[in-house]
């Protein structure tokens, strides 16, 4: 490659770009002088054919902020993908209130699909605003077969004589509106402020049998069934403040039938 001054403003532009992107000053060199034409190429080989690509580049286009799962959904049903075994990755599913979306992968994970993954950054409408520290909060809630009870929500870490408050106060009486005067079995984890001793006499004070839960035991719960519903159905909220996020969740615990 020449001397700077030499190049032109369009080259100048295309080397602050590819440095920008990470290519090293050899790769930058190759593609001003043209020896990377030819070259042959590494990474995955190409799986879907052109008439694919554009089919999967329409249904991104249509809502850029669609969850991996149904843009797979969408890219099966078109029938594009038979024969050629594209599979649209998906990343395992966590403990968020955001998805990961389209826009947060806007190559889908595959070079050869033909996305323009530096044109889509640049791209107002694909962009999607997030916070850096967003506000969180900590829900305690009860169900049974009947529904759910009240929503508690808890400031602060939780402890024995905390926990035995919202026992009080909001399991008590989710019980009563769940089974009236009927008996009942209590389900919870051996978090330190369930397995106090004061929380255990407290079970017994109030004459609830409390099911036995091994150490080390996966959260078998069925209640963590019920907060992904509530974290699928807080998707299209789009919560702003923490009194939003909450009126949120609320809404969403409230829609859950028995």
């Amino acid at each position: 490659m020449g001397k700077t001054a030499d190049l032109t403003a369009v080259q100048k532009a295309i080397i602050d770009t590819l440095k920008q992107e990470g290519c090293s000053q050899s790769a930058v060199s190759r593609h001003l002088s043209g020896k990377s034409v030819g070259r042959k190429k590494c990474g995955r080989k190409r799986c879907t054919m052109r008439r694919g690509d554009r089919t999967l580049r329409k249904i991104v286009e249509k809502d850029r902020f669609q969850t991996l799962g149904d843009l797979r959904k969408q890219w099966t049903e078109s029938g594009a993908c038979a024969g050629n075994g594209l599979q649209v990755p998906h990343s395992p599913g966590q403990a968020t209130f955001e998805p990961e979306t389209a826009a947060e992968a806007p190559d889908l994970g595959y070079r050869e699909v033909a996305l323009d993954c530096c044109s889509v950054r640049e791209m107002p409408k694909c962009l999607k605003s997030s916070v850096k520290y967003p506000q969180s909060v900590m829900v305690w809630g009860a169900m049974s077969a009947a529904g759910v009870g009240p929503l508690c929500f808890i400031k602060g870490r939780v402890n024995a004589a905390s926990y035995q408050e919202i026992l009080e106060h909001f399991m008590l009486p989710s019980a009563e509106k769940l089974y009236g005067d009927e008996d009942f079995i209590f389900q919870h984890d051996l978090a330190p402020a369930h397995s106090a001793k004061t929380t255990g006499k407290w079970f017994t004070d109030h004459g609830i049998t409390v099911l036995n839960w091994p150490a080390n035991s996966p959260d078998l719960n069925p209640i963590e069934n019920l907060w992904d519903i509530v974290k699928r159905k807080l998707r299209d909220a789009r919560p702003n403040t923490l009194d939003e996020l909450k009126a949120a969740i609320e809404a969403s615990w409230a829609s859950i039938t028995p």
